[in-house]
């Protein structure tokens, strides 16, 4: 008994509280281990994401990597790239998008008198250099330039600071622009063209002055034809005046008939008159005049001077003349001597012809280009392969009392008017010589005054 109650009572004695341990449950390593492979997938994503960010970050960091090391090697490309427009022979510039500059090299600097900030305060800053009359083409240019983006090229006179001259400037600019097709920056120069410019005035006035001796030389082979052509209606007024005074001095007097001559005598005068114009006209040595011009008007007058002498050399002639031709672009009066030098030079083909006709066509007609073309063809000699080669040379003629300057001239003059002269053996015996020019006048007047 005494044993049973002294082992109940240590039994029964409370045990401290750390140390009452409680043993694991049978199931409890199951447990963990269901924990950890449930969250070993959540842990693979983790790393594959942060992975990826590592990736992407590579990928930033890279370029960014690539061009801070290229940076060093780009500033010295730009530096250098400024170096060479700053050291350039012409005034160099670049504009930004909105036409204002912001790099304008020393060669403007000094020609100008400007400085760099005086030209970065306006886009029309640099303009004040620009001769007055000049200006407001020059701005109209420009702005055209800058806000369609295509760039511009104009010519100006400007004014050089250090002796207070204007000279003939080049000025031409080209757009620079991204991937995507925008505009950065425009590139620009300013060349001096002032030493070509005279010597282009000093050559076209050389070439007017050819250009009239042979218009006077040509002429005065017509002495003939012209002396004719005034001779009928002179003769005309003196024979209606007889008339008229005859009707007058008779008893009664005849009124009616005396009017009808009076009217006679002033139809002669005017039509006198007007031949006399004409012939002023192609002697007088003037500036070019542009204006619109009736291509089969200016070929009759001509056809008229020249009636007597393709009659003289039994020339039978056809005009070919198309209805409702468009007006050209030109000087009357230079077209009227090429059209004369063709007619007399297909005449004098045909002088020494005495086998066949000799027959001469004149044809105008509106080509496919949209221009006007006039045809001279003759039934003579014909073109050789080695004339075809020489034919609108200076000095190159067949003929034995010939200049050699008609085509020539007449070649200058029809390509100042925008067009193009031509020859061409016929099929069949004969040649044919041709011109086109543009029929729009406001096409013409834009193309003399860019130039």
């Amino acid at each position: 008994m005494q044993a049973l109650c002294l082992d109940t009572a240590i039994t029964s004695t409370p045990r401290p509280y750390l140390n009452c341990v409680p043993s694991p449950s049978p199931d409890h390593g199951k447990t963990e281990q269901s924990r950890t492979a449930n969250q070993l997938p959540i842990r693979i994503q983790e790393a594959l994401r942060l992975d990826e960010q590592k990736l992407r970050a590579g990928e930033v960091d890279r370029p960014v990597a690539e061009r801070t090391r290229k940076l060093p090697e780009i500033n010295e490309e730009l530096e250098l790239q400024a170096g060479l427009l700053q050291h350039l022979p012409v005034s160099a510039w670049t504009l930004k998008p909105d036409g204002t500059p912001d790099f304008v090299n020393q060669v403007w600097l000094e020609y100008s008198g400007q400085t760099l900030d005086f030209v970065r305060s306006d886009p029309e800053a640099w303009m004040t250099a620009v001769h007055p009359e000049d200006r407001e083409a020059a701005s109209k240019a420009f702005w055209k330039g800058v806000r369609s983006g295509q760039g511009f090229a104009m010519e100006t006179r400007s004014l050089r600071a250090k002796d207070g001259t204007y000279r003939w400037h080049l000025n031409q600019a080209v757009a620079l622009r991204d991937a995507e097709g925008k505009v950065l920056r425009f590139v620009g120069t300013t060349t001096d063209i002032d030493d070509q410019k005279r010597a282009e005035d000093a050559l076209s006035n050389l070439r007017s002055e050819l250009a009239h001796m042979a218009r006077v030389t040509t002429l005065g082979t017509l002495t003939a034809s012209i002396a004719h052509e005034v001779n009928q209606p002179v003769t005309g007024i003196m024979t209606n005046a007889s008339t008229c005074l005859r009707m007058l001095a008779s008893d009664p007097p005849d009124i009616g008939g005396a009017r009808e001559t009076a009217r006679r005598m002033i139809r002669d005068s005017k039509r006198a008159s007007q031949v006399i114009v004409r012939l002023r006209q192609l002697f007088s040595k003037k500036e070019t005049t542009i204006e619109p011009v009736d291509l089969n008007e200016a070929t009759q007058e001509i056809i008229a001077l020249s009636l007597n002498e393709l009659q003289r050399n039994r020339v039978i002639l056809r005009q070919e003349l198309a209805d409702e031709l468009p007006l050209v672009a030109g000087d009357r009066v230079q077209l009227q001597q090429v059209i004369l030098n063709l007619v007399r030079n297909a005449s004098d083909a045909m002088s020494s012809i005495d086998d066949r006709p000799r027959e001469l066509v004149i044809r105008t007609e509106r080509d496919e280009c949209d221009c006007v073309r006039l045809a001279v063809k003759d039934t003579g000699v014909g073109i050789t392969q080695q004339g075809m080669e020489r034919l609108f040379e200076s000095f190159y003629t067949t003929k034995s009392d010939g200049m050699g300057m008609g085509l020539s001239v007449s070649r200058s003059i029809i390509e100042r008017h925008s067009g193009r002269l031509q020859a061409a053996p016929n099929d069949g015996p004969g040649a044919t010589f041709s011109f086109s020019i543009p029929c729009e006048f406001d096409h013409f007047a834009e193309t003399r005054t860019a130039a």
